[in-house]
């Protein structure tokens, strides 16, 4: 169930068996010269469909722009400012406890957002709790990394080896030519890219990083490939949010 495809009788019926939510977030930003400037929720969205539907969960509204002040050098990168990406989480968070639910799942393409998220749901606990909601006690956030996935990991390092590197990686750039594959990019042969330079700010990051790759080969992406990171990210995610709905 998508939150936007409901009413909100519909919404009231699903509170009645479940209070639990799942939130795809993502970013905005640069993969480098192959990789879609939506990638990050691209793969969010359609991982936290998937896993949805193994639920029967309701999946909200993808949150598209993230924390990525560091790729705003690059042309088509967009950025919430960490304290106001925290705000629209307590925002979300406090919207949907006063309808009731209890459980906020994210499932997160960016690991740019991973900081703020915790923060904010420090923030959204608070929140709640001054707001005086009915079993506010009660409520509870999670961030899921589909990228961190155990299993991902392991098949990424399998297809990819070092050179999956860690942005603009194949395994994130396989994940949308499987669900656009009529938006494959090529530019030919690609050098290898640097790695290991720490991440400041937007000017320092394209200097040292200057087609927006760090350490990775996106060439090395198939759609095949996508459709195998998909369906074990749906299997563990699956997994990882009915063990969080489920617990105290």
């Amino acid at each position: 169930m998508l939150l936007h495809l409901c009413t909100w009788p519909e919404v009231e019926s699903y509170l009645e068996v479940s209070r639990g939510i799942i939130i795809p977030i993502g970013s905005t930003e640069q993969h480098g010269p192959t990789g879609l400037i939506g990638t990050d929720a691209i793969s969010a969205e359609v991982i936290a469909k998937g896993v949805g539907e193994a639920t029967s969960a309701l999946v909200g509204p993808t949150i598209n722009v993230g924390m990525a002040l560091h790729h705003t050098a690059f042309p088509g990168s967009i950025s919430l400012r960490p304290s106001t990406l925290i705000n629209v989480i307590v925002d979300y968070v406090s919207c949907l406890t006063k309808s009731g639910f209890l459980k906020f799942f994210f499932i997160n393409g960016h690991g740019g957002n991973i900081a703020t998220l915790k923060a904010a749901f420090s923030e959204a606990y608070d929140r709640v709790d001054n707001l005086g909601i009915e079993r506010a006690d009660e409520v509870k956030c999670q961030v899921a990394n589909w990228f961190m996935c155990r299993s991902v990991y392991q098949l990424a390092k399998e297809l990819y080896g070092n050179q999956e590197g860690s942005h603009a990686t194949p395994s994130e750039v396989a994940v949308t030519q499987y669900v656009y594959p009529d938006f494959i990019k090529n530019v030919g042969e690609l050098t290898p890219a640097p790695s290991g330079h720490p991440i400041y700010g937007a000017k320092d990051f394209r200097e040292h990083y200057p087609d927006g790759r760090m350490g990775s080969n996106p060439n090395l992406a198939t759609p095949e490939h996508g459709g195998r990171f998909y369906e074990l990210a749906v299997k563990e995610l699956t997994g990882s949010y009915l063990e969080f709905l489920n617990s105290d």
